[in-house]
């Protein structure tokens, strides 16, 4: 759309601007043609010598733009059809944009409306100028593009609006909706009315504008008007157009059009010749100045030629398709000091050729291009009316014989393709469109073009009025015959079919047939539904032809949906509707009858009839009712009968109670009798329910029938009542419920006791110990018996007469020095449980058991506490018989006044009501068994808040800044020093603010201090009890000067954080518990930032599941989940980074409960006297 913008004619020397490209349009007005900048791409296949010529550097970009007009063009002839063909197969627009009429400088908006009802998504929409001129890309001041879309209504809106108009913009428009394979277009014109200010039409052909004949330059295209913008000026010459510059800038496509429009007859010959045009000149030593790249001239006019050569002594020679050319009164040579010019007059078809002129080795060629005169129309179209199916012929006359001459039909291009319906012919100037056969929709406006103007005519094509020759006739066909309808009309066109005013498509069943003026309706073998009114309506016309068609056919029984011997069951109180299915045509009279007797239309037993069935119906029936019925038909084209035999039968008695034989823990086993009668109808199954006795809601415990009189109910609470009852079901139904069966109470004996072990063994006596079972049941537990044996007898004697109900016995009256076997049994109502056996003999005889500290995890580091906090520690030891226990602080005697203790069999306690600072220290403890010892030892830390910094001074004050430092408070609370905290004091208000917090070091700079106060500072300590009570505070006040010296700051180097990796914590040997988690802990410390890996046994830790690790801020942790002895050995954890490597290792001792008592490795005869203490859990 852009129109070319007005450049310098220095410009338009170095760089030919674009030409104008000239394009039909209808109406024959020429005005207001615009202009199409495209690039010419030639091909390289048909020459090996020749070169594409590319376009100059003016053409490489378009030129800039004022204004912006659009441009009018062609598309495809058999594009357009394809569309045309498209929207009359689909319509998509629910409103179309309709043509208009604007002022120059006005505005106008065409609307395109689209419904979206039956759409997905969005249609597509483009606008064209023309035929082939996309909108889309030209929008901008004077043209605007809007859509919208309405949710209530689902309508899509489109809008083109044009703001401004110019006379070029009057045309025709086209707007194009597509959405997947539907497609509709609509065609509107755009009139433009000139205001009283208008500038005069331009005639693109006058851009031929010639020098004069006689002059220098005579036959040189003059291309600087083209690139000038349009500007009002009647007097002002339109500039020339190139042909061959078009085609050198044009789209190959455009090709054709370009030749057409310009009268180029040798289309083929230019393009050779236009592709041995050079892409370069190269620059020549004999040749000033060359020959153009080409020339154009009208025919018989007259052309220069000129080089100007560098040596005027050089002989020159001219060449003609390689011919020579010499002097003659066509040919004229003329020399003008190194010009040297060729005329060439009254130019004719002949001379369009290749000339090349040389000066010694040299050559400088060119190529000359003559055109036609345009070819004018002479005699017109005329308007003509025919009938559909005659012959037409539109016909014109131009001014050359045999000219190109192009057809359009509603604007869109006519081609001449075998397979088109529509046949151009030429006989010398006269030119013809045939139309062989006109249709309906040949009626359109259609128009001729030439080279120099154009001609169009209306056809009109209406239809020939319509006589029935042979009108359809009523029929009554039997049902199965073949239906044939036929009828004749005047005319040989198509038509429809119709039943009842339905439309009739053509099928396998229905053969629609038309050959000429006749149209034949069959139906090879009807049916009842084919009865009904006939119509048949040609196309295009108002008439139609009708008749009737009557289907008769003898009555039928159709009983293909009862049984065998046409039985029918019914049960016994229940509403018999038995529905015969009957056809016939006309409808048949029923029958029905029972014996002799006949059913009536009412009554219990009846008869009812209705247009295609018959019921009989028997209202709850009896028992009596069984027994044969008929059924007859009868109508005009005969009759039919049938028997139907109606059986009666009932649901089965119920059986009788059942009976529990066993009773079980959660289930019994029930039995039960068949019911004495089936009724009528063989027993399928029984179903099963029960209940609680004390409950009224039943449950089914069966949802499949069970075939047999047996079944085992299961899923019972044990020590609950239930009773049972059981259903019989038939092919009828089910049955009503059996009468319950007696109560019965689910009970079973417990399961073993567990975890029986020894608890002690003295020189006469075995004391056992043992958990409750894991079951115990309903019946509960009313106690256990314990019994034992003498190793190597079978004689089991029972060691408590009278049940125990505690967990724990003492066999007494043992011989010293034997071993017994020994087993307990849980007792209650429902008898004895499964015994549980001690797995091994037990020899009777007191056995020592050395001493054994289980020191608690976290005691095996410095214990922890604050002053005035409660110090419990509980630790649990092993030792037999009669362990002593003794504490001693830092080697010396406890005092037990200060600190109270107190010992047991298992455990000793150290109890301190409230912890002082002196209470801190290593604290032993020894148990002794006889000459057997075991040691602990447990260091306390109890912690207070630490005292203030010794010393604060303030070492240096430059600008805003306070340089402070201090010493380390001389009493830490018995615990490190982690930090200070920094407080100051404006000298006037002393009101203090903390301005450091956590501050690690020993001196610290105070910024953005106010310039002209006096501060004093005091230092906090802090450790893990929090900031020391007092605070030191500087005995002399800063002042902070106004115009105090420039402080330069002292260079440090950066210091090195770099750290070979160092365990600050060690792992720790410990033991664990066999299926308790244990954990193993480490810091490390180390920069770069140290790889941890853990190794077992110098093995690798890697993707085990039953290993977890974590670091965080140097804590390394190892998590085994629920060890097992094989999890016992030696850990490592290695830390490396890259300057080196540091290991850590401990020893896990992993430890399994034996029935209560852990001690790994002891045998299990000795195990009673080892109890594990609760607290070690």
């Amino acid at each position: 759309m852009p129109e070319p913008t007005k450049k310098d004619e220095t410009e338009n020397e170095s760089a030919p601007p674009p030409p104008e490209q000239k394009a039909p349009q209808e109406g024959g007005n020429e005005k207001g043609k615009d202009v199409v900048i495209r690039e010419m791409t030639s091909s390289s296949d048909e020459d090996d010598t020749s070169v594409s010529t590319p376009p100059a550097d003016g053409m490489s970009k378009p030129a800039e733009r004022k204004d912006s007009v659009w441009s009018l063009g062609e598309g495809a002839p058999e594009e357009s059809e394809k569309r045309d063909d498209d929207a009359q197969r689909s319509t998509l627009f629910v409103e179309k944009p309709q043509s208009g009429t604007v002022s120059v400088g006005g505005n106008i908006t065409f609307i395109a409306k689209v419904e979206a009802k039956d759409l997905l998504r969005k249609p597509n929409v483009k606008w064209f100028k023309g035929k082939w001129m996309d909108l889309a890309s030209k929008a901008g001041k004077h043209l605007q593009l809007k859509e919208s879309f309405e949710r209530h209504t689902k309508i899509h809106t489109f809008e083109m609006q044009i703001i401004k108009a110019k006379e070029n913009y009057a045309g025709n428009y086209r707007c194009e909706v597509s959405y997947k394979d539907k497609f509709d277009s609509c065609s509107f014109d755009l009139e433009v009315t000139e205001s009283s200010q208008a500038a005069p039409s331009i005639d693109i052909r006058s851009a031929f504008k010639r020098s004069g004949e006689g002059q220098e330059d005579a036959g040189e295209l003059d291309f600087s008007g083209l690139l000038k913008r349009r500007e009002v000026k009647q007097q002002e010459e339109e500039p020339e157009v190139d042909v061959w510059d078009l085609l050198k800038n044009a789209n190959p496509s455009e090709y054709e059009k370009i030749a057409f429009q310009y009268g180029i007859t040798d289309l083929r010959g230019m393009l050779k010749r236009l592709k041995r045009m050079r892409r370069e000149v190269k620059k020549s030593a004999a040749f000033a100045k060359g020959l153009d790249p080409a020339y154009q001239v009208d025919k018989g006019g007259k052309v220069r030629f000129m080089v100007e050569l560098a040596d005027p002594t050089v002989e020159l020679k001219w060449y003609k398709n390689g011919q020579e050319i010499r002097p003659s009164a066509k040919y004229i040579f003329e020399h003008k000091g190194n010009q040297r010019i060729l005329f060439i007059n009254n130019c004719t078809m002949t001379d369009d050729a290749r000339y090349y002129v040389t000066a010694g080795d040299e050559k400088c060629s060119t190529e000359l291009f003559v055109r036609d005169p345009p070819i004018l129309v002479t005699k017109g179209l005329e308007d003509t009316s025919t009938y559909v199916g005659e012959r037409v012929e539109l016909s014109c006359e131009v001014s050359e014989d045999d000219a190109n001459v192009k057809w359009f039909r509603n604007g869109v291009e006519l081609s001449n393709d075998p397979k088109s319906r529509y046949r151009i012919k030429v006989e010398g100037k006269k030119h013809t469109l045939v139309i062989e056969e006109a249709a309906k929709n040949d009626t359109a406006t259609y128009s001729v073009m030439t080279t120099g103007g154009q001609s169009e005519a209306k056809l009109s094509v209406d239809l020939r009025p319509l006589k029935i020759s042979l009108a359809l006739e009523d029929q009554t066909v039997r049902l199965g015959q073949e239906i044939h309808l036929k009828c004749e009309i005047s005319e040989n066109v198509e038509g429809k079919w119709y039943k009842n005013g339905q439309l009739i498509e053509a099928s396998d069943r229905v053969k629609l047939y038309h050959k000429g003026r006749i149209h034949r309706f069959v139906i090879p073998v009807s049916a009842v539904d084919d009865e009904g009114e006939y119509m048949f309506v040609p196309d295009a016309y108002n008439i139609n032809i009708p008749c009737k068609v009557h289907i008769v056919d003898p009555p039928k029984l159709h009983l293909d949906g009862l049984g065998e011997n046409n039985t029918v069951t019914v049960v016994a109180g229940n509403k018999l509707r038995l529905e015969i299915p009957i056809t016939g045509e006309p409808p048949p009279k029923v029958f029905w009858s029972r014996g002799d007797k006949m059913v009536t239309d009412s009554g219990r037993i009846r008869a009812e009839s209705y247009p295609d069935s018959s019921c009989l119906v028997i209202d709850a029936a009896e028992r009596e009712d069984s027994g044969p019925f008929r059924i007859t038909l009868k109508n005009e084209a005969g009759e039919d009968t049938a028997l139907i035999n109606i059986k009666v039968v009932d649901v089965p008695d119920p059986p009788q109670a059942p009976n529990v034989t066993e009773v079980g823990e959660d289930w019994c086993i029930m039995t039960w009798e068949p019911p004495a009668n089936d009724g009528g109808s063989p027993i399928l199954g029984y179903f099963i329910e029960r209940k609680k006795k004390q409950s009224s809601r039943w449950m089914r415990l069966n949802f499949e029938l069970c075939k047999e009189t047996t079944f085992e109910p299961k899923k019972m609470i044990e020590g609950v009542a239930y009773e049972v009852r059981v259903f019989a079901v038939n092919a009828i139904g089910m049955s009503k419920p059996s009468m319950p069966s007696k109560s019965f109470v689910p009970l079973a004996v417990t399961s073993p006791p567990t975890l029986l072990a020894v608890d002690s063994v003295t020189d006469t006596s075995v004391t056992m110990k043992w958990r409750p079972p894991d079951q115990i049941g309903a019946a509960g537990l009313d106690g256990y018996v314990v019994e034992y044996c003498f190793e190597g007898t079978d004689e089991w004697i029972v060691a408590n007469p009278e049940l125990t109900d505690k967990t724990k016995f003492t066999i007494n009256g043992l011989p010293t020095g034997s071993k017994i076997l020994v087993r307990v049994k849980a007792v209650n109502a429902a008898g004895e449980s499964e015994p549980k056996y001690h797995p091994q003999p037990i020899l009777v005889k007191e056995v020592i058991e050395p001493p054994k500290i289980r020191l608690p995890r976290h005691l095996k580091q410095t214990y922890t506490r604050r002053v005035g906090e409660t110090v419990n520690l509980v630790i649990p030891f092993q030792g037999k018989p009669r362990a002593k226990v003794s504490w001693e602080k830092n080697g010396s005697p406890i005092n037990k006044n200060d600190i109270n203790i107190r010992n047991t069999e298992q455990d000793t306690i150290i109890f301190i009501r409230k912890a002082e600072r002196g209470h801190s220290g290593e604290y032993d403890m020894k148990v002794e068994v006889e000459n057997l010892v075991d040691k602990a030892t447990i260091d306390i830390q109890i912690v207070d808040r630490p005292g203030p910094p010794e010393i604060v001074t303030i070492e240096d004050v430059w600008g805003e800044n306070v340089n402070l430092s201090w010493k380390p408070p001389k009493d830490d609370g018995n615990a490190a020093i982690t930090g200070y905290t920094i407080q100051k004091a404006d000298k006037k208000s002393m009101e203090w603010f903390t301005v450091i917090e956590h501050y690690h070091r020993t001196s610290a700079t105070i910024n953005e201090l106010v310039i002209g106060n006096e501060y004093y500072f005091r230092v906090f300590a802090e450790n893990m009890c929090g900031l020391s009570e007092d605070a030191t505070m500087t005995k002399e006040s800063a002042l902070i000067a106004k115009d105090g010296k420039v402080y330069k700051y002292p260079v440090y180097d950066d210091f090195d954080f770099s750290e070979r990796p160092l365990f600050t914590q060690p792992l720790v040997n410990t033991f664990a518990v066999a299926g308790y988690n244990a954990t193993l802990n480490c810091s490390v410390r180390g920069n770069p930032k140290p790889k941890i890996t853990w190794m077992k046994n110098k093995v690798l830790i890697m993707n085990d599941p039953r290993y977890r690790m974590f670091s965080n801020q140097g804590v390394c942790t190892l998590e085994i989940r629920k060890p097992s002895p094989y999890d016992g050995g030696t850990y490592t954890c290695r830390a490396v980074n890259e300057l080196g490597e540091a290991e850590v290792d401990c020893k896990l001792e992993v430890r399994v409960i034996y029935h209560g008592v852990i001690n790994p490795g002891e045998p299990l005869s000795l195990a009673g006297d080892n109890q594990l203490h609760s607290k070690d859990f």
